[in-house]
């Protein structure tokens, strides 16, 4: 499980006010997918400044499947990591073409390998910032396994605030298409293309929580994600706290 769905809501604030503070929020999710049954913990940061803007999440993995660590309480410990750190360079915020930006990004885990992408982001807006949607084209560099023949990386990222006129529900998400060579033992064969998307549906307490905390969940879609061949659906309830 990997989430960049929070840049699309950041950007759209930042676009309102240049240089403000930090946001940031963490994500506990319970994943209910075939052979998952595991808990994922998210930490996210989204800061703009008059150069671009950074970006980073990392995802900690409570997925032990050896059950007799399961049964000493093991299974309560991280066993795996993923993180992106992202920076968007833009200091033509005042020209036409402001929505347009440079990017740069590494993604990273604890399994040995590690992707750096360059390219260019284009972010799409209505006038009220309340639906947003930014393209990624980016050339990809493997470092570790996973090097591809067709090393490009494509990403959207979306958002919509008061989805039906609904105050306080978003619907948000991510989808990556990228060039990543996959040997399968099984049969011989080798994908040359991995898609993931992570469409997300959150609903605020409103006043409960000072709008601080979200109840909802993901749909995690991928076709030969993470060593699993062909098509996958996950689906994942979660809760959100925004500081």
């Amino acid at each position: 499980m990997s989430t960049k769905t929070f840049l699309a809501v950041a950007a759209a604030a930042f676009a309102f006010s240049l240089g403000a503070k930090a946001q940031t929020n963490v994500q506990t999710f319970y994943d209910f997918g075939k052979d998952r049954s595991y808990v994922t913990t998210t930490f996210e940061m989204f800061k703009g400044d008059k150069f671009g803007d950074t970006f980073f999440f990392i995802d900690h993995y409570y997925n032990s499947t050896d059950k007799a660590l399961k049964h000493e309480g093991a299974s309560g410990a991280i066993n795996g990591s993923y993180f992106e750190i992202e920076r968007g360079i833009n200091f033509w915020q005042d020209s036409d073409l402001k929505d347009l930006s440079g990017h740069i990004e590494y993604d990273g885990t604890t399994w040995g390998q590690g992707t750096w992408c360059f390219g260019a982001k284009y972010f799409f807006h209505s006038d009220d910032f309340a639906k947003t949607l930014s393209l990624y084209a980016m050339y990809e560099t493997f470092r570790g396994f996973g090097e591809a023949d067709i090393p490009i990386k494509f990403t959207a990222v979306w958002g919509i605030n008061n989805l039906f006129g609904l105050n306080g529900l978003t619907f948000k998400g991510f989808a990556d298409l990228w060039g990543n060579n996959t040997f399968w033992v099984a049969d011989g064969t080798t994908t040359k293309w991995t898609f993931l998307t992570e469409p997300q549906l959150w609903i605020n307490l409103g006043n409960a929580f000072d709008g601080h905390l979200d109840l909802g969940g993901e749909l995690e879609l991928s076709y030969n994600f993470a060593g699993n061949k062909g098509f996958m659906c996950n689906p994942c309830a979660g809760i959100r706290w925004t500081f």
